[in-house]
């Protein structure tokens, strides 16, 4: 189910970065009758909706080639705020230069570490030196001021639009498959009925200080069958003598199955929360 058709009433939407940012393009994908509200960081934006300032909140948390964007883990149970959906985002990266600007003129190019790093392979091709910035939108916005043919910046299209700028190159990331996963965070708790499609459940964990403790919690949903896809271990409050834990099965919480399994990890787990219940995206299904 579609994202803007599951949560129709999303008038203002929190991102990270300034217009033109992926997270703004993304955005405007999934909600197109939706006001994006720019934010300086991922801890502001989910402020935003925590103090009702926005409906909800959209943040990148993992890329195919670079892993690991946003802890958000680390700020969702303090703001009490829930995942209510994810999009997968297919990232198209563009050259953008001057209106008067042709690529053979470029010699540096301005964007974010990770847009260089995925367009590393085709930027040495080009000769074109990169130049790390804050971020993609950002860069779009300095090189649209300076006036200089020999300055590139790697954004979205959408930044092209909003800066004034051209497109010189277009898919500039050297993977093909350069994919980026956000999640939707609202301060209500939404869960979708069970039905036909997939669903997933985000939930955070403390495994308790014994030996074996986390084999016997993953072996709660062995025994279920439960598909787990993603776990992983983290520090909370500079704690070294305790594994802290962020996981996504596939189920709902009130599936009998998914019951018994969080029913034997509640005997060798603490600090149990669940974060969210919501739909997969469609992606899942072509991977």
């Amino acid at each position: 189910m579609h994202l803007s058709e599951t949560y129709p009433d999303l008038k203002r939407i929190a991102f990270q970065g300034i217009k033109g940012a992926y997270s703004h393009l993304a955005l405007n994908e999934v909600f197109p009758d939706a006001e994006g509200v720019a934010c300086p960081s991922f801890e502001h934006a989910m402020l935003s909706v925590a103090d009702s300032q926005v409906d909800a909140a959209m943040i990148p948390v993992e890329n195919s080639q670079w892993g690991r964007v946003a802890d958000v883990h680390h700020l969702l149970p303090d703001l009490d705020l829930y995942i209510t959906g994810e999009y997968f985002h297919r990232v198209r990266h563009k050259l953008l230069g001057i209106e008067n600007a042709e690529l053979k003129d470029i010699k540096k190019v301005f964007s974010h570490p990770q847009a260089l790093g995925q367009c590393r392979k085709t930027l040495a091709d080009l000769g074109i030196e990169a130049v790390s910035a804050e971020d993609t939108a950002g860069s779009a916005q300095f090189i649209a001021t300076q006036n200089n043919v020999t300055y590139g910046a790697i954004a979205s299209d959408l930044a092209a639009q909003i800066y004034g700028l051209k497109i010189l190159k277009e898919d500039l990331e050297d993977a093909t498959h350069n994919t980026t996963r956000f999640l939707v965070m609202q301060s209500g708790e939404y869960r979708p009925s069970i039905g036909k499609e997939q669903i997933l459940t985000s939930f955070i964990f403390e495994t308790r200080n014994i030996p074996t403790a986390l084999y016997k919690v993953l072996g709660g949903f062995a025994t279920n069958g439960i598909n787990i896809i993603r776990l992983e271990s983290y520090l909370k409050d500079g704690k070294f003598f305790s594994s802290q834990f962020y996981a996504e099965i596939e189920g709902h919480p009130d599936m009998k199955s998914v019951q018994n399994a969080f029913e034997e990890l509640s005997f060798f787990a603490r600090h149990f929360k669940i974060l969210g219940v919501y739909y997969a995206d469609k992606f899942r299904q072509s991977e």
